[in-house]
């Protein structure tokens, strides 16, 4: 009796270590599976563009053509955007938006970002809970979609097959490279599970008007030296033209002093610079006709930055 019951228990030990194992592999395929599944995330290269928005086309237009440099919208690609816009090179662009009513406190539109695969991008997105428009394509044939940030920002990736063919250098231009764009940020944490967990943007630098503080917060694009700025520790009720000195965006310059003798000659009057910031970099800075900041700065530091190195390659023009 007590024989037989052993060759039960025997057997039944054995077809029970079986079934286990079939699980465990069965649990480990599916695992292995679902990592096949999940879409990877493309490149992204740089910044596309920079949309701000403006009371009156007229002025601003007249601004970036005139002060700033940048051909005119008439040109290549620009010619059938969407929203009216300049071109800074053959892949960059600023683009404008008329505000309607009610006026939005961050005039800073949207940044877009340069993807190698849209589609791709899209996808790796949506299976990461991120939600996101359809793709559309523009009649200059650039592929995009929108999106926003965990903070409610304004973004779009987009794809092109071609650059402005019809671009021209402007000899008046100041800057013939976006380098980055700067937002207000209230919690750096939400903003890094997106912009680094999610996209994968790397810390390039981080620094305040301390040198044991934090109030800018800077982050490169996974795939190229194009940056994003987190501005920080603004106050919510910050009006019009304080917000308008922290969102803003950026054109590089081998030389900052050329830069300011290129504006002066253009005509611009009211130039803030050019100096050394906290990070370094020699810059300066000009105003829009609806108060948002232009900086221009150089490449590289001309010296220490506070506070923290850089941990990422500085841009090359």
């Amino acid at each position: 009796m007590h024989g037989f019951v052993g060759a039960i228990r025997t057997y039944l030990l054995k077809h029970a270590t079986i079934l286990l194992a079939s699980v465990l592999l069965f649990q480990l395929g599916a695992v292995h599976s679902g990592a096949q599944d999940t879409p990877k995330r493309p490149r992204i290269t740089g910044i596309d563009h920079v949309r701000v928005y403006i009371a009156d086309i007229e002025r601003s237009q007249a601004f970036y053509r005139n002060y700033v440099g940048l051909a005119t919208m008439a040109r290549g690609a620009c010619r059938t955007n969407v929203y009216p816009c300049l071109p800074v090179n053959r892949q960059q662009q600023i683009e404008l938006q008329v505000v309607t009513s009610p006026s939005p406190k961050n005039w800073v539109a949207e940044i877009g970002y340069a993807t190698d695969d849209i589609e791709q991008m899209r996808r790796y997105l949506l299976a990461h809970g991120v939600e996101a428009t359809p793709i559309t394509k523009n009649p200059n044939g650039a592929r995009y979609f929108e999106l926003h940030d965990p903070e409610g920002n304004p973004l779009a990736f987009v794809q092109r097959t071609i650059g402005f063919a019809e671009w021209l250098t402007s000899l008046n231009q100041v800057g013939t490279r976006l380098l980055h764009a700067g937002f207000v940020v209230k919690d750096i944490a939400a903003e890094n599970k997106f912009y680094v967990d999610v996209l994968g943007f790397k810390l390039y630098w981080q620094g305040g008007f301390k040198d044991d503080g934090l109030d800018w917060y800077e982050l490169q694009v996974p795939d190229g030296d194009n940056w994003i700025e987190y501005m920080l520790n603004i106050p919510a009720n910050a009006d019009h033209k304080a917000l308008g000195a922290q969102n803003h965006f950026s054109f590089g310059v081998p030389e900052i002093q050329a830069a300011a003798e290129q504006l002066r000659k253009n005509g611009a009057e009211k130039i803030a610079g050019p100096g050394i910031g906290r990070d370094g970099k020699r810059g300066l800075n000009v105003y829009d006709p609806d108060d948002t900041r232009v900086e221009v700065t150089e490449f590289t530091p001309a010296r220490e930055p506070c506070c923290h190195p850089y941990t990422a390659p500085h841009p090359t023009p």
